[in-house]
């Protein structure tokens, strides 16, 4: 095959990725799969993919892959892979909510949907998940924009909004909003099990010995508190029909996401501001990948904003707002504000229909070349 593949290497959010064209691509997947392992430099035993296009850390180890739609209601197809720092091992379990921030302006600087200035609105159907997102964000001179004074915590610098609206997202991995077929169940603690936009096995900070303010380097820093984590996110995995075992969850090492949340609190972020207990609606740390997330995984804070709308769950039970509007969430890097909506729909058994869950994050393409491998 070809040593070289276009591609523009994207960040979307709080992730980078290098963003392929379907078409440029091997048909084979094992022939992709190598291909984006080299190009991220995986796996590297060093953790630091020296020799590739990563950065040592899973929102810096991505692959997305773009082309024409294959349903009659979305304006392209978009599939994420999660590519493993330190295995061999491209992972499509789920999908990149960060990254998806980029690909419709994508979608439109590459010609692959007719562009209009103003504000453009680009259906990308996530092929990992099965499901729709709607990005809106605006359009000049027949390109996206990317410069405007929209804030993201965890990216320095102002950038132009891209509003994501995630269409019914329930069930995206397990086909049900709650896998377990209630709100709580009972692990070795008590969990709440979502699926919504990426399964998210969500725990009490207590009942783990954390106060959910704590920064990332002292989570990971803690090797009885992560084994203990990791053994709670195989046991919701097993629970929620992802994984026949707990072997076979951590070999599934993308979903589900772990969190933990408490009620709001004064707390200092990775910057070294002090965010105030007035400014946020729920504290909140991730897991991805096995390592405590610097910000919040785009689709586990959305599945959040959904369960902090199911009477019952874990979420439910410490947020501030729990019936509607802005949910203000207390990350490591600092506040992110998520919409959702949940309907009551008897045709379901849990009786709920997560309706739809929003952000806005920002954009850059950093640049555009030939990957070599």
């Amino acid at each position: 095959m070809p040593s070289e593949y276009r591609a523009a290497f994207i960040r979307g959010g709080t992730s980078k990725a290098l963003v392929f064209h379907e078409r440029d691509l091997p048909r084979e997947r094992s022939e992709r799969d190598a291909l984006f392992l080299r190009a991220m430099g995986s796996p590297d035993p060093y953790g630091r993919q020296l020799d590739g296009m990563g950065g040592g850390l899973s929102s810096l180890s991505k692959i997305c892959v773009v082309g024409p739609p294959s349903r009659p209601d979305a304006d392209v197809d978009y599939l994420f892979g999660q590519v493993q720092v330190d295995r061999p091992v491209v992972d499509y379990t789920g999908n990149c909510g960060n990254m998806s921030s980029a690909i419709g302006p994508f979608a439109i600087d590459e010609g692959l949907v007719p562009a209009t200035d103003g504000e453009a609105s680009v259906r990308i159907h996530n092929v990992n998940t099965g499901k729709i997102i709607r990005a809106r964000f605006e359009v000049r001179g027949g390109r996206s924009v990317t410069e405007g004074d929209y804030r993201l915590q965890g990216v320095a610098g102002a950038g132009a909004p891209v509003r994501l609206d995630f269409l019914d997202p329930g069930g995206a991995a397990t086909g049900a909003l709650l896998p377990a077929g209630a709100a709580t169940t009972e692990l070795a603690v008590p969990a709440s099990l979502v699926d919504a936009g990426n399964p998210v096995v969500f725990l009490d900070a207590a009942d783990v010995g954390l106060t959910a303010a704590e920064l990332p380097e002292t989570l990971d820093g803690d090797a009885e508190l992560s084994a203990r984590v990791e053994s709670l996110r195989r046991a919701g995995s097993v629970r929620m029909g992802l994984a026949d075992d707990e072997r076979a969850a951590g070999e599934r090492r993308m979903t589900p996401f772990v969190a933990v949340v408490a009620p709001p609190a004064d707390y200092r972020t990775l910057s070294g501001d002090v965010i105030a207990a007035e400014e946020i609606d729920l504290l909140v740390r991730f897991w991805s990948n096995g390592k405590a997330h610097r910000a919040l995984p785009l689709t586990g804070a959305l599945c959040l904003a959904i369960a902090a709308r199911l009477p019952g769950s874990v979420v439910h039970r410490h947020a501030r707002d729990r019936d509607g509007g802005v949910l203000r969430l207390g990350s490591p890097s600092g506040q992110l504000e998520v919409d959702a909506s949940v309907v009551t729909d008897s045709s379901v058994p849990e009786g709920f229909r997560a309706d739809y869950a929003t952000a806005y994050r920002t954009t850059r393409r950093l640049f555009t070349g030939v990957v070599n491998a």
